[in-house]
């Protein structure tokens, strides 16, 4: 494949695309369908790579999305139903191959299951910056959500802020608090490995029973009990704590006694669903996606992707990631699927 200024080599276009399924709890199929023609305004994007979102996917592939949930859970282009089967996902980077030709040839991200091949509506992708590379813009979507926090928290200079939990949501609303002047960020985790890569990204690192105190701020994110409550505790009189755990199915403990009430403390749910209440009368999605991507633009967040997988083995490898262990955001390569292909 050729990459000149932005563009891509075109290849041959294909009429049918292979698909992740989630088809059972803990398990995963590679199932071929045909792709639809392209109507007016319509493009067809070659995947290059696609994130798999640990949380989110988590839950889809245990079946835990909550009944009440099932439909505001949907990701655009979704097929199925949950709980089984479903095509599902939201992070997929490709070239475009055929439509509008001011696309034709561009590397865009769009809000897609994982899949080698789609059609969508062309206002539905967005052209990823040229000095962003299409395997980092995966983590889009979840700067998108980092991004929509920090509106909802009204953060800002000067700021100490804790975040709770040290995955990639984490890391990356870590990540942008330190960008701010002046700001005093600490990432907090049960896992010490994840402080050079917090230290790497501009911000404090601190076990839960070194958590500092008195913060301004806190954004928790580790989608435990445990954590909400280092969280809570963190937060100094009449602080925020902003949630952004999507915890699926079952019940959390709050710990609201104590000093919750007496210290006026604020607890806050954010959700990427909408663009935050602040920002809303001025920015659509497309705005927001065109930021996150072009913030995208710090190698430094290249640690943030910690394992790669070929599309070809992700049946199989896949629920191996979802089932547990260690890593960041896992990202799926598809040149070797076309490669199989001949």
């Amino acid at each position: 494949m050729i990459k000149l200024a932005g563009r891509h080599e075109a290849i041959p276009k294909t009429s049918a695309a292979t698909a992740l399924w989630y088809v059972g709890p803990g398990e995963c199929a590679l199932n071929t369908q045909p792709l639809p023609p392209l109507a007016a305004g319509d493009c067809l994007v070659r995947t290059l790579w696609s994130g798999l979102s640990r949380g989110t996917e988590r839950l889809v592939f245990e079946g835990r999305v909550p009944p009440a949930e099932r439909e505001r859970m949907r990701a655009p282009f979704q097929q199925g139903d949950f709980p089984f089967p479903v095509k599902y996902g939201y992070c997929a980077v490709g070239v475009v191959e055929d439509g509008p030709a001011d696309l034709v040839g561009r590397t865009v991200f769009c809000l897609h299951p994982h899949q080698d091949s789609f059609v969508v509506p062309a206002a539905r992708v967005a052209c990823v910056p040229d000095g962003v590379p299409a395997r980092r813009a995966v983590l889009a979507a979840n700067l998108e959500t980092a991004l929509n926090a920090h509106w909802d928290a009204g953060s800002g200079p000067g700021d100490r802020i804790v975040v709770v939990g040290g995955g990639v949501l984490g890391l990356l609303t870590a990540w942008l608090a330190a960008r701010m002047p002046a700001t005093e960020v600490t990432l907090v985790d049960i896992d010490a490995s994840r402080a050079p890569l917090a230290h790497a990204l501009g911000c404090g690192f601190a076990l839960p029973q070194d958590c500092p105190g008195d913060a301004d701020l806190v954004f928790h994110a580790s989608a435990s009990a445990p954590g909400l409550a280092t969280a809570i505790a963190a937060a100094g009189v009449e602080a925020r704590i902003v949630e952004l755990s999507w915890y699926g199915e079952g019940e959390v403990a709050a710990p609201l006694g104590g000093a919750f009430h007496s210290r006026r403390l604020q607890l806050l749910s954010s959700q990427v669903g909408q663009v935050s209440p602040s920002r809303r009368p001025r920015v659509d999605y497309a705005r927001r996606t065109a930021l996150a991507l072009s913030l995208l633009d710090d190698a430094r967040l290249d640690a943030l992707i910690t394992q790669e997988i070929a599309f070809t083995d992700a049946a199989e490898r896949v629920p191996q990631l979802l089932a547990g262990g260690g890593g960041l955001t896992a990202a799926i390569r598809y040149d070797a699927a076309r490669e199989a292909a001949g």
